[in-house]
């Protein structure tokens, strides 16, 4: 029998170890540092409901999370958001963001103009996008762009710093002049490389499979998203250990590699690491130096969010949407704010309004200087400003999520294809895979985990 040891008990980690469980000649092994699994996936109490200290929600619209689901027994259950739409702040005003976008490139014009979202100037530096001819072939550079290159190129300042910078921004806690094209908007690149016009370029890919607009974007669970890894955890055939650190990976004189834990030595024939990209560097420093190297040079951002349960009367202005989001061009604290009691129908109860919202990105690290009270403080002061609220919460909730996000600069796909080589070079049956790696969002962390299983069940079947 093999044994597979998968370092790290987040939703990447118990993906693979699902499928490497279902094999009976493969003992599967989970080490995860902290007393849980599921890593930025939490589900806690706060004012008599579940809600969630990490992400609250995944794409419906790609299969991965939906698949697992309902492998699961869990896709009766999924719910979509009750309120789709969302604002921005800008200019002084909440804005509602327009319908016809992808992540935040307008493809309708009038309705740009109608938003308010740019001034005059740059709704007509936005509609140059359109002097192109119509058939114009792609004048697309070779080589990685970041999102902004592109964007202020094509659609001005700002296009790229009132809607696609806070949207891709967002979800990485990213600086979109700083982000990859083809890493974190790949959607927006296959527009860029369609026609010289990427407004007409995201038109016809839309055009050629348009959007079932009566299928949902979004899904969570009612009961929280920690139940989705509960249930992966439960039905995984695994030995998961859980507050033991991994603290090192060496060869093992009999072939295979031993992985020094604070718990003691455990033998393995191949080895998955789910972890952040500076712990992935310290392991495989040892055994694979340039894999390491590069591994550690992935940036990281750092996110606070902070939940309150106001009165409903604390707020002036109607709750029609799932919340806004915040340029950095604002100058405020805060990035985004969900109104979750409107955008989940699970979470409206009488007497509350339930608001998260989120501080800090790349390049603002104001939150590491401030005190909960002083963030919670800060916060408040920008949501008066923004939404209008006012009086004393009923109940709060401060959840620091320190050098958590992965920023995914230009070239990063690139970097991490050489990590992988490097590895299968030096090191075969080690893997790297997660939020560092090939995407941020629960699907495409599930896919990396799926993945990494069948690799490792290939590198196994392999003669010694």
């Amino acid at each position: 029998m093999s044994r597979v040891v998968v370092v790290g008990g987040g939703i990447t980690g118990m993906a693979a170890a699902y499928d490497l469980g279902r094999h009976d000649d493969v003992e599967v092994v989970v080490i995860e540092a902290t007393d849980r699994v599921g890593g930025k996936i939490e589900t806690l109490p706060f004012a008599g409901l579940p809600l969630e200290t990490g992400p609250d929600t995944f794409l419906a619209r790609v299969p991965w999370a939906v698949d697992l689901c309902r492998e699961l027994g869990l896709f009766d259950e999924l719910v979509s958001p009750a309120e789709t739409s969302a604002y921005l702040w800008v200019r002084g005003a909440l804005r509602r963001l327009p319908a016809a976008h992808v992540l935040g490139v307008p493809t309708d014009f009038d309705q740009l103009a109608a938003s308010g979202l740019v001034s005059d100037e740059g709704l007509a530096v936005a509609r140059r996008d359109l002097d192109h001819p119509p058939d114009a072939p792609s004048d697309l550079p070779d080589g990685d762009l970041s999102v902004g290159e592109l964007i202020r190129a094509r659609l001005g300042d700002e296009v790229l710093e009132h809607l696609v910078g806070p949207l891709i921004g967002g979800i990485n806690a990213g600086d979109a002049d700083r982000l990859s094209l083809e890493a974190s908007a790949p959607q927006i690149a296959a527009g860029a490389r369609r026609n010289a016009s990427l407004v007409r370029g995201l038109q016809a890919i839309r055009a050629e499979a348009p959007p079932d607009p009566d299928a949902p974007v979004f899904y969570t669970l009612p009961d929280g998203l920690q139940r989705l890894v509960d249930r992966l955890a439960a039905a995984a055939n695994a030995d998961v250990r859980l507050g033991t650190e991994v603290t090192g990976l060496t060869r093992a004189a009999g072939g295979g590699y031993t992985v020094a834990t604070s718990a003691g030595p455990v033998a393995a024939d191949a080895v998955v690491l789910t972890g952040s990209a500076w712990r992935s560097a310290r392991l495989t420093e040892a055994i694979a130096p340039d894999a390491a190297a590069t591994l550690a040079d992935v940036d990281y951002s750092s996110v606070a969010l902070v939940t309150l349960a106001v009165a409903p009367d604390a707020i002036t202005r109607p709750l029609d949407a799932s919340g806004f989001l915040v340029p950095r061009t604002e100058g405020c604290l805060i990035t985004a704010c969900t109104w979750n009691s409107s955008k989940w129908a699970h979470l409206a109860s009488p007497g509350q309004v339930m608001l998260r919202a989120s501080a800090g990105r790349y390049g603002d690290e104001r939150i590491a200087d401030l005190s909960d009270d002083a963030l919670v403080d800060a916060v408040r002061a920008d949501l008066a400003t923004t939404m209008g609220l006012d009086g004393i919460p009923l109940a709060v909730r401060v959840k620091r999520w320190a050098d958590s996000f992965p920023q995914y600069l230009p070239g990063h796909l690139e970097r991490v294809t050489q990590v992988e080589q490097a590895l299968a070079a030096v090191a075969p049956g080690v893997l790297v895979v997660g939020a560092a790696q090939r995407g941020v969002g629960i699907p495409a962390c599930i896919r990396q985990g799926r993945e990494a299983a069948l690799a490792t069940l290939d590198h196994l079947a392999r003669p010694a």
